[in-house]
């Protein structure tokens, strides 16, 4: 147990209620979910679905339509050939985390996974008494791995590789052509790839390329999605992964074991999800394009910060340098004396350091309103 870390955003947001409840004013900054409703139709969906008793148990797995159709999206938006048996449902997407490598991982295998990265792959990986290999990402770089640090971290001993593009916290994305080369590192190795693509949906520009769409890549990938982030879903606990149908397997024992399935109503909900209309998802993308246009832009002026404009999901991740302090004392004193809830980048990892995490997933006038309180901190 003492191997296990935690998720700094949740004790921060502990900090920041507390204050609250003094009276104080805070900026939420610092929680990783979307501000908006979950879409009409889909809670019309999970509505239904109660009063039509999905109310039951349902298969380990998921449900086979539900499946089927998870594998028509995955298969139409990453360009390769998904069948119903390689798909996962699990209540949220750390499951996909969790069981795919309680599954694969033994005592001494090493695990490369990019740092900053979300604390949960980290966290894992030392629980299961597995040799946690962080690959420093590259702010010059548009925060991607340096390609020749993660060449030299390949061993024998590594075992599984994790991606996360877009990623939390940088919002970076992993160039097309630098996933081609780590697919070629990775290719004849005895490795898996575990591929955190949860904010696939929430780009700016290009879509990010999936790994498992390289060839030889797919039977050697597990592709983590679900509904929290594009959908606004994060209380629903709905998630799925995709991955080979002999891990599947696995990935189901354990299931049954811990969870028996996923609550049968929310799966009808993200029926409705992925089948049904999309506008609110593309407008929660433009109102988020539109805040991170602004906010990054107000981040760059004020003292001692810079800040790369991030290319997806919705956090700004400043290099705080020029101010001289610690990334964990600024966060501290900017709940504390500013009443700005945000993450220290060292909450991501030893590599976090000289960065702090900023969720933008609040009104643009909350967000205007931060960088002037951090402002006026900056310059008493």
């Amino acid at each position: 147990m003492s191997r296990l870390l935690v998720e700094g955003a949740f004790e921060v947001l502990v900090k920041a209620r507390a204050l609250e409840a003094q009276g104080r004013s805070i900026i939420h900054l610092e929680i990783g979910e979307p501000d908006f409703a979950t879409p009409p139709n889909v809670v019309a969906a999970a509505k239904k679905a109660l009063d039509d008793e999905w109310t039951h148990y349902g298969p380990t797995q998921g449900y086979p339509d539900f499946r089927e159709v998870i594998a028509r999206h995955i298969g139409g938006t990453r360009n390769i050939a998904v069948t119903p048996d390689m798909v996962s449902v699990v209540p949220g997407g750390k499951p996909v985390i969790f069981f795919p490598m309680l599954a694969l991982l033994e005592p001494g295998d090493e695990v490369i996974f990019p740092n900053p990265g979300f604390p949960i792959y980290e966290s894992m990986i030392r629980f299961l008494g597995a040799k946690p290999v962080p690959v420093p990402l590259v702010e010059e770089r548009g925060f991607s791995f340096d390609l020749d640090v993660f060449r030299s971290s390949l061993t024998s001993k590594t075992k599984m590789v994790v991606l996360n593009s877009p990623q939390n916290p940088t919002g970076g994305l992993i160039p097309a052509d630098d996933v081609a080369e780590i697919a070629r590192l990775v290719a004849d190795r005895d490795v898996m790839v575990l591929s955190d693509e949860i904010y696939c949906r929430i780009v700016y520009g290009e879509r990010p390329v999936s790994i498992a769409s390289f060839p030889g890549m797919q039977e050697k990938t597990i592709i983590l999605d679900g509904f929290s982030k594009t959908y606004a879903m994060t209380g629903w606990r709905l998630g799925y992964g995709v991955m080979p149908p002999w891990l599947a397997e696995a990935v189901n024992k354990l299931m049954v074991n811990s969870n028996s399935c996923t609550s049968s109503f929310t799966q009808r909900a993200g029926l409705e999800a992925l089948t049904g209309p999309q506008d609110a998802v593309d407008a929660m993308v433009a109102e988020f394009k539109r805040r991170r246009d602004a906010f990054i832009a107000a981040l760059n002026t004020l003292p001692g910060v810079r800040c790369r404009l991030p290319e997806g999901a919705f956090y700004a991740f400043p290099n705080i340098t020029g101010t001289g302090r610690p990334a964990k004392q600024l966060a501290e004193d900017l709940l504390q004396q500013a009443g700005v809830a945000c993450l220290a980048g060292t909450a991501f990892g030893e590599y976090g350091e000289g960065y702090l995490r900023f969720s933008y997933a609040n009104s643009l006038e909350n967000l205007l309103e931060a960088v002037e309180r951090i402002r006026k901190f900056l310059t008493k």
